[in-house]
């Protein structure tokens, strides 16, 4: 194996705090070549489809990247900004930003916050060069995903070991599996739904719509189904909200395999006959709005609802980067960070700095030492 080195690392150099963000990935165009090399990078995870690879090859290859693609296509089309690009993308880039200037309130200039996406660009390859570049020898890598679960945060792992398995000098790591039942997190979803109530007025059901896995994965111990049920649950309480207020849903189930139920799209359709004509609905498995909120829930769902007899359907946007979110991110990342140089309060970068130079005078000489020659 090749390892990925650090060749032009200098001694005096301070070493830095990075942060890596990752979210889930968006094909380069909403066009169909595009979608297929997407598609086919996201479903050969063996994290999203458990199935043995040989079959699934056959059924990946021979039937859904011949269907599919052209039809995610469309659907990308409708979400797709000239400005922008995919929501995703562009929403993820935006939380980073803002990330950074948190994180810099905090950490001052030491600090370097860098994206990655676990499907195709920007990769989390190109995310760790670029933290290598500025010299981060603390990394804490952060899935944007509240809920724990082994197609998502597992999945981001997976790619980082592997990054790491072909890098000679690794940085010291810590991992953030989940946050879903952080109170400032519960609360910023609370706030977010307050706000739109005040804006928009009030429906009689909160639905909560998370995006559903297979149930053999629950079966098999995946605690997914359990950390979205008690985000609700909080959400429900910060709210004052009664438990028959607020239901909880998961959406884009694929194949005829029994996934988590409830369905978003069959409740949909039964609402309005159990006289719920008036609903706010979001989606708190998402940190940022996409495909599956713009154009699963706030189209094909809507239309389903109306279509059966619903006279209001709000949808509540993911929290995106709104400032509550971004703090509570950052609050997060200093929590992970702690016994870490950036949160000693006692730090001397002035002394560090000389410190710094004298090992680069020691290594020049041991260096010299060992080669022959400066």
């Amino acid at each position: 194996m090749k390892y990925i080195g650090t060749p032009n690392y200098a001694h005096e150099s301070e070493g830095r705090l990075g942060v890596l963000i990752v979210n889930l990935g968006t094909p380069a165009a909403p066009e169909t070549g595009a979608v297929r090399r997407y598609l086919a990078e996201f479903l050969s995870d063996p994290r999203i489809i458990e199935l043995p690879r040989w079959l699934w090859k056959i059924i990946l290859h021979g039937v859904i990247l011949r269907i599919r693609p052209a039809r995610s296509a469309k659907a990308y089309r409708e979400v797709w900004s000239d400005e922008t690009g995919s929501p995703l993308l562009s929403i993820s880039r935006q939380q980073s930003a803002a990330l950074a200037v948190e994180l810099e309130k905090r950490f001052g200039e030491h600090v370097t916050v860098s994206l990655g996406m676990r499907y195709a660009q920007p990769s989390i390859d190109s995310a760790i060069t670029e933290l290598e570049a500025a010299n981060v020898r603390r990394l804490i890598v952060l899935p944007m995903y509240p809920q724990y679960s082994g197609t998502t945060t597992a999945s981001v792992f997976d790619a980082v070991a592997s990054r790491m398995q072909r890098t000679r000098w690794i940085p010291e790591m810590r991992f953030i599996n989940q946050f879903c039942d952080h109170h400032a997190f519960i609360k910023a979803l609370a706030d977010s739904v307050r706000e739109s109530w005040e804006a928009n007025g009030r429906g009689d059901l909160l639905v909560t719509s998370y995006h559903g896995i297979p149930q053999r994965y629950l079966l098999a111990g995946d605690p997914y189904f359990c950390l979205c049920h008690k985000t609700s649950r909080l959400l429900g309480e910060e709210l004052g909200l009664a438990t028959e207020q607020i239901r909880v849903v998961f959406q884009s189930r694929v194949g005829k395999e029994e996934w988590l139920r409830p369905y978003c799209d069959e409740t949909m359709k039964k609402l309005p006959g159990e006289g719920f004509k008036s609903i706010d609905i979001m989606s708190p498995a998402f940190s940022a709005d996409c495909l599956e909120t713009i154009e699963e829930i706030c189209g094909e769902n809507r239309e389903y609802f109306e279509e059966n007899g619903g006279e209001r359907f709000q949808y509540i946007p993911c929290l995106n980067d709104r400032q509550d979110h971004i703090t509570f991110l950052g609050n997060l990342v200093e929590r992970h960070a702690q016994g870490w140089p950036e949160t000693d309060p006692e730090r001397d970068i002035e002394t560090e700095r000389e410190q710094l130079q004298a090992t680069a005078a020691r290594a020049k000489t041991q260096r010299t030492k060992l080669l022959g020659k400066d």
